[in-house]
């Protein structure tokens, strides 16, 4: 296997894309829990130009019916993008002071379970809440401030790589 750059570029421009529609390449999950997760898989799947095959445990969408959890679940996606050993993007739990254009941000509203899942698009003179602006489905948006949410909980991931054979 050999790492390759994560195209923060290509991930941002298929969010702002996409951010108030659907693609129809995908399914529409707002009718069933949310599109959060799905339309985020999609930008990172855009910033990586490969998915991972492994049943159950990878990430990979090729329709409804056939994709893994981690394509369209917050926590799975989570744990795929943060334990991934094999082909595909991988991340790491961040702070603040890494985040990029292109990382994921995911939040808890019940501070229980992370329950949505945003990714940054822009990053204004400093890293605050305030100056980091998002997309999502589910509660469609682009160049949301993360501070215009309500929630108990959160978290950010860095995409720090993309791994291809």
């Amino acid at each position: 296997m050999r790492e390759e750059i994560y195209n923060r570029a290509k991930a941002k421009e298929y969010a702002k894309k996409w951010a108030y529609s659907r693609n129809p390449s995908y399914y529409n999950f707002d009718s069933i829990g949310g599109d959060c997760t799905s339309f985020i898989s999609q930008c990172i799947y855009a910033g990586s130009g490969i998915m991972n095959y492994t049943k159950n445990t990878g990430w990979y969408y090729n329709s409804v019916n056939d994709r893994t959890p981690s394509w369209s679940g917050v926590e799975f996606l989570y744990k795929f993008l943060i334990n991934n050993k094999g082909i595909g993007p991988r991340g790491k739990i961040a702070g603040l002071e890494e985040l990029q254009i292109g990382d994921i941000i995911q939040l808890s509203f019940d501070g229980t379970k992370f329950e949505h899942t945003l990714i940054i698009v822009n990053i204004g003179d400093e890293l605050t809440l305030d100056n980091i602006y998002t997309a999502s489905h589910t509660y469609d948006s682009y160049n949301r401030r993360v501070s215009s949410y309500t929630f108990k909980d959160i978290r950010f991931i860095h995409i720090d790589g993309v791994w291809k054979w």
